[in-house]
């Protein structure tokens, strides 16, 4: 059996390594990759003596695919955990610790939120179970909207927009409910008579289990035990035509006649995989907007006296041109042994492109200011890295999960093609994995 993965991001090495696990040497692999890399979004540079990744640099630990695969690959002792530090918020021209037990950063009553934003606000908050909600059972709107419309915009700006940045680099204007926050959905949709009352039925139980999990040298390490585990033929700086159909499978140029065809790619980029022979699973996936971001990753002296706190988030209407701070010596045990603090820098939210088009010096020199102003220290890096991530994360607008259930009720149709990718049911990297493996699943069972 021949098989094109078209795509070589996490999504698609899994679904690459999953074929190859099922078929064995029976299967002939071609994995086409635009760039001249292969990982997609994720990537591991080398700073102050050390690999540091400069795309998603943690995982909901929590879930299991990542684990998993680890294990898999023989490469569990790779797994590491933060050190419980917890996050600050920047409001106001104040760092103020994160709020405990939200949702995304909308709150179940006024506590969490006290301190962050003003006494009109916890008062809208605490009065908010009395007023009556207006929800439609299957429906959906902007977290903005909801969240603005019962407990203030304050706490959309301070609390919620600051998470929602660092998840989606988006704002909560551009995210749907149903599709960012399912299980406040699902209470919703329940008869939830307030969005108090909602959050508390949504909120996980305690748990003493890592939120997040990382890896000790980077993310590249599971691309490459993907990669070396999937053995396929590597096609990279390599663009795919558009698939057509052929008698017993798909032909697709430069790489010939294949029996199946999995495209993990970017929804642009399968928009126009798929224009000719799904034009409505196309018309779907070009609707799906995408958000630009860069990171800079400073090595700092390792005396540095930054706060311990495993990071710095900014809410939105501040004076400041990054949007986060990753306190990473802080954050991740094996990286405060190195001879050097290290600190990452985010910048870019859905709409706002303009940090891309600066100049590496300039980001830099940006990132340095605005960190000097949130910790109070003035900072002296010793070495910096600069990565952008043009078109990097797909925003899930309201009604994302019925428009991804038309897209995959049309792929259905085709046979022996399948779609992967962070457009589809959550942009996190076990997310990702889970759509590969979904995508390699559909294939073997034609």
């Amino acid at each position: 059996m021949r098989v094109a993965v078209i795509g070589g991001g996490i999504s698609g090495l899994v679904a690459a390594y999953r074929l190859r696990r099922a078929l064995g040497s029976d299967l002939e692999l071609i994995l086409v990759e635009r760039r001249e890399r292969i990982g997609g979004i994720l990537y591991t540079g080398e700073l102050g003596g050390g690999p540091v990744d400069l795309g998603a640099e943690a995982f909901v630990g929590r879930r299991p695919e990542i684990p998993a695969l680890l294990a898999e690959l023989g490469l569990s002792d790779q797994l590491v955990h933060p050190a419980g530090r917890r996050p600050l918020i920047w409001s106001g021209g104040v760092a103020r610790p994160l709020p405990e037990r939200t949702l995304m950063g909308i709150p179940s009553g006024p506590d969490p939120v006290a301190g962050l934003v003003d006494e009109a606000t916890l008062a809208r908050i605490a009065d908010e179970p009395g007023r009556p909600l207006r929800w439609e059972r299957g429906g959906d709107v902007s977290v903005a909207e909801l969240v603005a419309d019962r407990f203030g915009p304050q706490v959309v700006a301070r609390s919620v927009d600051p998470l929602l940045g660092g998840v989606y680099a988006g704002r909560a204007e551009s995210i749907g409910v149903r599709a960012a926050l399912p299980t406040l959905a699902a209470a919703l949709d329940a008869g939830a008579p307030n969005l108090t009352r909602a959050i508390a039925d949504a909120l996980p139980p305690p748990s003493t289990a890592p939120v997040f999990g990382g890896l000790r040298d980077g993310y590249r390490v599971l691309l490459d035990g993907l990669r070396e585990a999937a053995a396929p033929k590597l096609e990279t700086d390599t663009v795919a035509t558009s698939p057509t159909r052929t008698a017993s499978g798909w032909a697709i140029d430069p790489i010939g006649a294949v029996d199946a065809v999995i495209l993990a790619t970017p929804a642009p980029v399968t928009a126009a995989l798929l224009r000719e022979v799904a034009p409505e699973a196309a018309a779907v996936a070009s609707a799906i907007e995408l958000s630009s971001s860069a990171v800079v990753a400073l090595g700092l002296p390792v005396g540095t006296p930054l706060p311990d706190n495993s990071g710095i988030l900014v809410a939105t209407g501040e004076p400041l041109r990054a949007k986060a701070f990753t306190l990473s010596s802080r954050k991740w045990p094996h990286l405060a042994e190195r001879d050097v603090a290290l600190v990452r820098a985010s910048f870019g939210r859905f709409g706002d492109d303009t940090p891309l088009s600066w100049s590496d010096e300039e980001l830099i020199a940006a990132a340095v200011a605005d960190l000097s102003t949130v910790t109070g220290v003035a900072m002296r890096p010793e070495t910096a890295l600069v990565q952008r991530w043009r078109g990097g994360l797909p925003q899930y607008a309201p009604g994302h999960t019925a428009r991804i259930a038309e897209l995959e009720a049309r792929v259905a149709a085709l046979p022996r093609l399948a779609v992967a990718g962070a457009y589809l049911h959550g942009v996190g990297v076990p997310a990702c994995a889970a759509s590969g493996t979904a995508a390699a699943q559909r294939i073997l069972s034609e």
